[in-house]
């Protein structure tokens, strides 16, 4: 019985074989590769030609880390003096403004003191002469000319100290 069985088996499994080996149903992909191999092949790219390491000369190395403390560094002083504005004087209108959007738009001369006319940019002209402040960082005006006048700041350096910064606000022109 089991021969039987076995013999059954074998004409089965062959008679599926010779069922799905038909000519006719692999035409198309007969057909698909007589054509891919009728196309022009191809060249493949040479490799690209072969650059050597250069190697990185590190020449830091005698330098300071940056990864260690800077070094202290002396408080600088203006004409052996510390530089550092005045708190307890009472501020003037411009000092309000920033210097920036400050503009020089006339002089006129009184009492043998040359006065510069300085616009605020909200509509308001004030006459400054020598000695007058202007501007957020306690600029102080040095010096003062018919064309422009010099201005001496105060700004921190960023390390619980100040420095002098000079500034110039020149004469605007009429076009």
């Amino acid at each position: 019985m089991k021969t039987l069985l076995l013999g059954l088996e074998i004409i089965t499994l062959t008679a599926f074989l010779t069922a799905c080996s038909s000519d006719s149903d692999q035409k198309d992909l007969r057909d698909f590769m007589a054509e891919a191999k009728r196309r022009p092949q191809g060249q493949i790219d040479p490799l690209p030609a072969f650059k050597p390491y250069q190697p990185f000369a590190y020449s830091a190395m005698t330098l300071r880390s940056p990864f260690d403390r800077p070094a202290p560094v002396e408080k600088e002083t203006k004409g052996g003096r510390t530089v550092e504005p005045d708190f307890s004087r009472e501020r003037e209108y411009l000092e309000g403004f920033n210097v920036a959007s400050l503009r020089m738009v006339g002089t006129f001369s009184k009492g043998g003191h040359l006065w510069a006319l300085i616009d605020d940019g909200q509509g308001k002209v004030t006459p400054v002469t020598l000695g007058n402040y202007m501007g957020k960082n306690f600029g102080k005006i040095i010096s003062a000319d018919k064309t422009q006048i010099e201005i001496m700041e105060i700004v921190a350096d960023g390390s619980n100290g100040w420095v002098e910064r000079p500034r110039v606000i020149k004469l605007e022109s009429k076009e």
